[in-house]
């Protein structure tokens, strides 16, 4: 298909180079996955459910692994596969993992390719937390490579789509106050004091479209009633320090120490408590505005000033946007309003709902609306 004039201008001010103008079909380059919902100790998921068009109803399947590549671990449920996801977009539905691995450095980029292989790097989901999620800490890179035998902790951030609930203000549980030491943080865990273990940490009161960086060591909880997006390190590595979650199921052993002990969980966290205002200071991330016109406004999230394990940033779009050719695989989450994704290689509709993962070659896209829509953008590890 032909671009009229109107688009075409905007194509030019991008300075594509001629050879993104060829002829491709765009679901060469855009891939669409299904929904993937996985298995976790905590109750939720009717967020998810009316966010995917449906009628809401609460159960253990809370969160949506977005274009995953990563396999959840889910102690005595090790024979059904859960966490990795199906391209929608393509005959027999087969796994993303399986469709990347045909072809990864055209997937990734040469660049990625030469760093990192075959590996993606990153995980994008979707959390509804029907009730709190138990108090936890995630492995940093050292932790995990000397204990856990890993390349990868986990390292993450949260983006706040909002309240799963009208009557319930989401907050989250972050960092250690200041005093928190690992005898202090050992006794409570031995007498499962939960409410000193909560007042050992910071309650945060969140809002829809903020943005907090967890770096890997932090302990935390994510708040009764948050709807958020997260992107995080490849991994399913969560230590737990409530045996028993709110809700009152015991955990399996292994899901609290992933098979280290009890005493090397405790090494896990970092211990340096701060003030409230210095927590926030430190892990909230204020937005960057990188474009701003007529058409829609993008917004750096989450970028090298955290880290340079992952980044994100938030499309919003009136209109119509033009979005550069990025040169890496990147995943786009259509949070709310529909239209279409448009190349001279065809048109793609998208709503809310929709996860896509464009591969490293995909050209300059135009994403066009009637109303507004909002896209949540992320990508891998930076070479």
């Amino acid at each position: 298909m032909n671009f009229d004039q109107k688009n075409l201008g905007v194509w030019q001010e991008l300075n594509i180079p001629d050879e993104n103008y060829k002829e491709m079909d765009i679901k060469e380059f855009l891939l669409k996955t299904g929904e993937t919902r996985v298995w976790r100790t905590y109750g939720g998921g009717a967020a998810l459910d009316r966010w995917h068009g449906r009628e809401g109803k609460n159960g253990m399947f809370p969160e949506d692994w977005a274009a995953s590549t990563t396999r959840a671990s889910n102690p005595g449920r090790e024979e059904i596969v859960e966490g990795l996801s199906r391209v929608i977009s393509m005959e027999g539905e087969p796994y993303l993992a399986d469709v990347i691995a045909k072809d990864p450095s055209g997937f990734f980029g040469a660049a990625h390719f030469a760093a990192f292989g075959e590996k993606a790097g990153f995980l994008v989901k979707l959390i509804d937390a029907g009730e709190r999620l138990t108090i936890q800490v995630h492995p940093d890179k050292r932790y995990a490579k000397e204990i856990l035998h890993s390349d990868y902790g986990k390292t993450e951030s949260w983006y706040i789509l909002g309240s799963n609930h009208p009557d319930i203000r989401p907050c989250i549980y972050l960092g250690f106050k200041p005093g928190v030491t690992r005898e202090t943080w050992k006794d409570i865990f031995d007498r499962q004091d939960i409410p000193a273990m909560l007042d050992c940490l910071h309650r945060i009161p969140v809002k829809a479209g903020e943005c907090y960086f967890i770096s890997a060591g932090v302990p935390h909880a994510i708040g009764e009633g948050c709807f958020l997006a997260e992107i995080q390190e490849p991994t399913d590595y969560t230590m737990r320090t409530e045996l028993v979650t709110p809700a009152g199921l015991r955990i399996h052993e292994n899901q609290c120490h992933q098979g280290v002990g009890y005493e090397k969980m405790l090494d896990c966290f970092h211990y340096d408590g701060a003030s409230l205002e210095e927590t926030v200071a430190r892990w909230r991330s204020e937005p960057v505005c990188v474009c701003n016109d007529a058409g829609g406004r993008i917004d750096s999230l989450i970028d090298e000033r955290q880290t340079k394990l992952f980044s994100m940033r938030r499309i919003q779009v009136n209109g119509q946007l033009a979005l550069g050719a990025e040169g890496c695989m990147s995943i786009l989450m259509v949070l709310s309003g529909s239209g279409c994704i448009q190349t001279e290689g065809g048109v793609m509709e998208i709503a809310q709902g929709d996860v896509l993962v464009s591969r490293a070659d995909c050209p300059a896209l135009l994403i066009r609306t009637e109303g507004s829509m909002e896209i949540l953008q992320s990508f891998p590890p930076r070479t």
